[in-house]
């Protein structure tokens, strides 16, 4: 008797976590330890704990549920690593998301930061088939935080990339610091709003590329959105055909790569990564300009109208514009055309 009594709760015990396994939202009473996990509505995105690569760590994560290659797409703790699976997520008394480790449950590894007058039924965290973690309140339906704000190498379809004046949030991605450590890389792809804005891959402080702006070049599965005004500045882009599965994803070696699923193949395939001539920075020199379609001409460097390059033998025989233009001599040409020279 009481062997089935052991057996019966057993299996209400493995009914129960199947169940908790497959939920979308967590209260302020529920908890994911390490081995539940969180899965979006259609089964598009999971969150749970992983271990990169070879890694003994464990981080908080989210990745691709349809996809057979484990692929993450945000990471919680990146910098804070837990040591074995003690790690568990919650709601607290203050309505924000907290992860501990149980080794130590006073102090956090990682948490929203953010203050909500939280209730048992207010304070929900759900996991979107956008594969977008918002926290919100239940009583006005307002979002208190999502992680779209806080991306870390993978940039999804409905994510702004960019500036909002109005709060100060800047959105951008970071890499990882290695395939096997998502950890705080080297490199960022941010908007710079400054002037003409403009989309840059940065190796720390120092400018490495400069991108486009128009990621419906991207791929044709791409509808690509940029809104530049007094209150935000960012690019975003949505998929047309609701079946593909697509990412941008700044690298660790600092490239920015779209990738897409072939599930025919059951990989991940490559179709464009930032390796365009005028991808780095200056590379056609002060007051020079850059085309990559430079088809008409067998450079594709060129100067701003009333400048000829400084250096033309590097220009036009070495291919290297770095040491840029200079405006022309005053009686080869005119700044103003047929008005007064400058």
């Amino acid at each position: 008797m009481d062997f089935r009594k052991l057996f019966l709760h057993s299996s209400l015990l493995v009914l129960h976590f199947a169940f908790s396994s497959s939920k979308d939202t967590i209260t302020i009473n529920q908890t994911i330890h390490d081995g539940d996990f969180l899965i979006s509505r259609e089964n598009n995105f999971a969150l749970g704990f992983f271990s990169p690569g070879s890694s003994r760590f464990r981080y908080l994560g989210i990745w691709y549920r349809k996809v057979r290659e484990q692929t993450v797409v945000w990471v919680a703790n990146r910098d804070d690593p837990i040591n074995g699976s003690s790690g568990v997520l919650s709601i607290d008394q203050y309505g924000n998301l907290v992860l501990h480790s149980y080794h130590n449950l006073k102090v956090p590894v990682w948490s929203t930061n953010v203050s909500v007058e939280a209730t048992d039924t207010c304070v929900v965290a759900q996991l979107l088939d956008t594969g977008n973690l918002v926290l919100f309140d239940d009583r006005s339906k307002s979002t208190v935080w999502e992680s779209f704000d806080h991306p870390t190498d993978t940039m999804l379809p409905g994510m702004k990339l960019g500036l909002d004046r109005r709060t100060g949030m800047n959105r951008f991605l970071i890499s990882w610091r290695s395939a096997a450590d998502p950890g705080t890389g080297n490199f960022s792809l941010q908007i710079n709003p400054k002037g003409s804005p403009q989309v840059f891959i940065y190796w720390g402080t120092k400018y490495l590329a400069r991108l486009s702006l128009a990621l419906e070049k991207l791929c044709i599965y791409i509808n690509a959105s940029f809104v530049n005004n007094q209150n935000e500045t960012y690019a975003a882009y949505s998929v047309s055909d609701a079946s593909v599965i697509l990412r941008l994803m700044l690298d660790y070696s600092g490239l920015l790569k779209k990738i897409i699923w072939q599930e025919k193949d059951g990989k991940w395939n490559e179709f464009q990564s930032t390796k365009s001539p005028c991808d780095p920075y200056g590379h056609c020199g002060t007051y020079g300009i850059c085309d990559p379609e430079f088809l008409s001409r067998r450079f594709e460097c060129d100067c701003l109208p009333g400048y000829e390059p400084k250096s033309p033998r590097d220009w036009h025989i070495l291919k290297d514009a770095s040491g840029g233009c200079v405006r022309k001599r005053l009686e080869s040409t005119s700044l103003c055309g047929h008005g007064k020279d400058l």
